[in-house]
């Protein structure tokens, strides 16, 4: 069993911590919001009192936060949780942010040392509260292989990447991959019903034929075909069109600074910066096929 500090127990979150719980290990947990630390102590956790409180005297610290400024702040700050904790122990970052914030917290905590691997998910909220998240890990490899065991409580695919920021670079490359299938997807299927083609039956032949993708068969953005999908509970998010806006930025971002040529990932940041300035702000990120009807 080990003593896991918590930072960051939102929607995906406070599903990781409970699976921890779960796994047997001691949970302290901090959140800006009230509500979501009480979830995670209705199962067993106990409530830090802030972020340095949680990274005290455990073995492992795990954070899940919105933006780089919050992990910058987080780790670095002047009560940051790299001054809070004992020499030795782990971070697990879970967060979805740049390579060079990464980067230089890992340096930061190997200054102090500490263990630190960039750990970002891929699942939803869904494969949070189901265990079934996948981990693009980067850190160096006692790091990584420090981190496995908690990691295994909360997911069934863990990869090591390489070093830090690498696990940054596979999220934001693959959901740069997700951010444009979801948009040829849609179009696709508005272009159907234009042609008179019923949804099942377009799912039922493209599904089977080259054009199939996650975004069809997992997360097809029209009512009917897939029932747990979001289309079939009114765009609710699974994966809000927000979070998929910011993951394309940190994908353009990433392309600027390093020179690479992404014409597909530019335009479907567009589209999404046009949808979640519109009707899409609340709603699930394969809800753009509402917006692109309305073309």
């Amino acid at each position: 069993m080990a003593k896991i500090g918590f930072i960051g127990v939102g929607n995906m979150g406070g599903g990781m911590a409970i699976n921890l719980l779960k796994a047997g290990h001691a949970v302290k947990v901090f959140d800006l919001s009230e509500a979501a630390v009480a979830v995670c102590v209705a199962e067993g956790a106990t409530a830090a009192a802030s972020a340095s409180d949680a990274a005290t005297d455990v073995g492992v610290v795990v954070t899940m936060l919105p933006k780089g400024k919050h992990v910058r702040s987080v780790y670095l700050g002047d009560e940051g949780v790299l001054n809070a904790a004992n020499e030795g122990t782990l971070f697990i970052d879970c967060s979805t942010i740049d390579v060079a914030t990464t980067r230089e917290v890992a340096k930061v905590a190997q200054s102090k040392g500490m263990m630190i691997v960039d750990a970002p998910v891929s699942g939803g909220v869904g494969g949070a509260n189901a265990g079934t998240l996948t981990f693009m890990v980067g850190g160096l490899k006692g790091a990584f292989e420090a981190a496995l065991p908690i990691l295994q409580a909360m997911g069934t695919n863990i990869v090591h990447t390489g070093g830090a920021g690498t696990g940054q670079a596979a999220k934001i490359c693959n959901n740069m991959i997700l951010g444009i299938s979801m948009i040829g997807v849609c179009e696709a299927f508005v272009l159907a019903e234009k042609l008179g083609l019923e949804h099942q039956t377009m799912f039922d032949i493209v599904s089977t034929a080259s054009g199939q993708c996650w975004s069809l068969t997992s997360y097809c953005p029209v009512p009917g075909p897939v029932p747990a999908s979001p289309a079939n509970n009114g765009y609710k998010p699974g994966f809000s069109a927000q979070n998929m806006l910011k993951d394309l930025h940190l994908s353009q971002d990433a392309a600027d600074g390093f020179g690479a040529s992404t014409e597909l990932g530019k335009a479907a940041m567009e589209m999404y910066e046009a949808y979640v300035g519109g009707e899409g702000e609340e709603a699930d990120f394969s809800g753009i096929v509402n917006m692109i009807r309305k073309k």
